[in-house]
């Protein structure tokens, strides 16, 4: 009798392990995982080419990465806040995350323009290689600190023209009693050399110009400034702008949120920003270009170069910005002297390389 209880028992047990071990092969119910809320706010018109659609790409790219795990609302500029009361909205927790130029803010700190673009900065080139391995993001999670935010790349407009006018521009005499849409330390230059800077978001640019209530204005580049029709309002359209040579776009985000994420979720952000710093660069060089021939062609624009006598007084004026922004604080100091660092050794190689490198190509060629 005990044998065969002991039998009976032990195929008992058989079959119970081989149910085990069936059961494993079977799929495994899915488990519910932790979905995030993540609200987006911009300082762009939604759908805006470029800067509005390259801020709903990487909106789209980061829900579709995490399969909905992070829910990605975005809002456009009005649409849940003002342009421009986007830092405070994220800064205070209320929205998750901004795209926008960080020289917006630079009235809350200076230190906030070396992270779109200042006067005789950094290219495109540049200013990631100072960002990623020139100790610039780190002056940038440091100022972000004092208002609980988190900026990452997230796109680049290159260099930038030097603005539509009404007139032509001969002398830094003609600057004098301008009234010009351009924000950041470009307008201070500008205000430096008689002119008066406004900054206006970028979806109130053309009723100014149109009204009257502004002279010039600067924005973008070709592909932007032709959608935005300013060539109705001012036909003289100036190169090169020594305001923003290589605009970089942040990706601002609300700093406590960023820190409660799992370092999967915050990997998975940086991926979807750092493509969008790529592809929005390659989308404005690849339109900018017929765009220009299209304005000057078909829309009566008149290219003009800034002469060297104006370029030169921007330089003198940028100076004495710079020395304003070293004097507001400490960590404003440490953020340009390491720009300046970056600006002579980048500029030092680029002089060798891409620069000797495209002006004997053109000469080849005949561009």
């Amino acid at each position: 009798m005990k044998r065969r209880e002991f039998i009976k028992k032990a195929g008992t047990g058989v079959a119970a392990v081989g149910t085990v071990a069936a059961a494993s092969t079977l799929p495994k119910p899915a488990i519910a995982q932790k979905r995030t809320e993540m609200n987006i706010v911009s300082t762009w018109p939604r759908d805006f080419p470029g800067l509005g659609t390259g801020a709903q790409r990487v909106a789209k790219r980061i829900n579709d990465l995490t399969e909905g795990r992070i829910q990605v609302k975005y809002f456009a500029a009005k649409e849940r806040v003002g342009a421009f009361d986007s830092f405070d909205e994220v800064a205070s927790g209320n929205a998750q995350a901004y795209h926008a130029a960080d020289y917006y803010w630079k009235g809350k700190h200076p230190g906030w323009a070396y992270f779109t673009a200042v006067p005789f900065g950094l290219t495109y080139t540049e200013i990631n290689a100072w960002i990623r391995f020139g100790g610039g993001q780190a002056l940038w999670d440091k100022l972000g600190d004092q208002f609980g935010l988190k900026g990452l790349m997230c796109g680049n407009t290159g260099v930038q023209m030097g603005g539509w006018f009404r007139k032509e521009i001969n002398s830094s005499d003609d600057l004098k009693g301008l009234k010009m849409r351009i924000p950041g330390l470009g307008g201070d230059v500008m205000a430096k050399l008689g002119a008066s800077p406004i900054s206006v978001p970028g979806g109130q640019i053309y009723e100014n110009l149109v009204s009257g209530a502004i002279d010039a204005t600067e924005w973008v580049g070709p592909w932007n400034d032709r959608f935005m029709k300013f060539y109705e309002a001012a036909k003289y359209y100036y190169y090169p702008g020594m305001h923003e040579p290589g605009s970089m776009l942040a990706f601002g985000m609300n700093a406590k949120w960023w820190h409660d994420l799992s370092k999967t979720d915050q990997g998975i952000i940086e991926a979807a920003t750092s493509m969008e710093n790529d592809v929005m660069m390659a989308e404005f060089n690849a339109k900018s270009g017929e765009a220009l021939q299209d304005l000057v062609k078909n829309q009566g624009v008149k290219l003009r170069k800034f002469n060297d006598d104006i370029y030169d007084s921007f330089g003198e004026a940028s100076k004495e910005v710079f020395e304003g922004v070293r004097a507001h604080s400490k960590l404003a100091n440490e953020i340009h002297v390491s720009f300046l660092k970056a600006r002579a050794n980048l500029g030092a190689w680029s002089k060798i390389s891409d620069q000797a490198f495209v002006q004997q190509r053109n000469r080849v060629l005949g561009v």
